[in-house]
């Protein structure tokens, strides 16, 4: 079971007196960051909720809106009507200023921020526990939401990772000719600068027994080749939590493909390599949205 931290969820309700409306949008973070914003004051039941949602989401950086209507009572918000008269008084001396047919601007100064205010009243435990139930609800669908999210990212990861495992398969056949171009390569240089006579046989067959060991991508094939099953096992593992796993294991894959391109010593090879790292690039450009 995977997760992506991407998600949305939301849900409106209306009960007898009012109407609630709880909207959560999440995306990716390092940790839990959680910004609420909501048209009644929750006083202390905002760290009550924010408790909630980090049981529930863990990691991500999450925004909460939370809007109550209240259809038989007085409205939740007051006017600030010394900044509505303020803002009136100066856009109607622009208007007069420029001779612009003066224009409806109630509805306009009514969008400014701050010129309607929420109440400062604290709900009361019946609003609170309205609000949790439609809340509880919207937390449902953003799990819900992050687990389809979490599934596709799967389907992907699986799809690179194994396309890694293919080109990996296919690095022995361009293994074996690697020893003796190095051979013949080293072999024509020394002939060119020192001259057959000035060879010494057992020097060279020293020096290129060096080379090979240098140039030898046994280990670096095991080694990614264990990364690769690594990281499939843990995607296919119960854990709820494995994006920072799978994170740093995509990255001893990197390492493994860039030794090995190092190491190459073969076009062949190379192009190999570089088509590992495509498959790899969009394994990490998506892990950071798994949970």
């Amino acid at each position: 079971m995977l997760f992506s931290m991407t998600g949305f969820g939301r849900d409106e309700r209306k009960f007898v007196d009012k109407m609630i409306t709880v909207e959560l949008k999440s995306l990716n973070s390092k940790g839990l960051d959680i910004r609420v914003r909501s048209s009644v004051n929750l006083g202390e039941k905002e760290i009550l909720l924010r408790k909630m949602l980090a049981d529930a989401l863990f990691r991500g950086k999450i925004d909460v809106n939370i809007t109550v209507q209240h259809l038989d009572e007085s409205p939740n918000h007051t006017i600030n009507v010394p900044l509505f008269k303020q803002y009136y008084r100066t856009l109607k001396s622009v208007s007069d200023e420029l001779g612009i047919e003066r224009p409806e601007f109630i509805s306009s100064i009514m969008r400014i921020p701050s010129v309607v205010e929420a109440s400062n009243q604290i709900i009361s435990e019946k609003d609170w526990s309205d609000i949790q139930v439609v809340f509880d609800r919207a937390v449902e669908k953003l799990v819900a939401f992050r687990q389809n999210e979490g599934n596709s990212l799967k389907l992907e990861f699986r799809a690179q990772t194994q396309r890694i495992l293919d080109l990996l398969s296919q690095v022995p056949q361009y293994e074996g000719g690697r020893s003796d171009k190095l051979r013949l390569r080293l072999d024509k240089l020394l002939r060119e600068y020192l001259g057959s006579e000035n060879i010494d046989a057992n020097r060279f067959e020293q020096e290129i027994l060096y080379f090979l060991d240098k140039v030898d991508i046994s280990e670096e094939k095991l080694r990614l080749d264990k990364h690769c099953h690594h990281f499939l096992e843990k995607l296919d593992s119960k854990e709820p939590r494995k994006g920072r796993v799978l994170s740093f294991i995509s990255q001893e894959m990197g390492r493994e493909i860039n030794t090995l391109g190092a190491k190459a010593n073969s076009s062949d090879l190379q192009v190999i390599v570089v088509k590992m790292k495509e498959a790899l690039e969009k394994i990490k450009e998506q892990v950071l949205n798994a949970l």
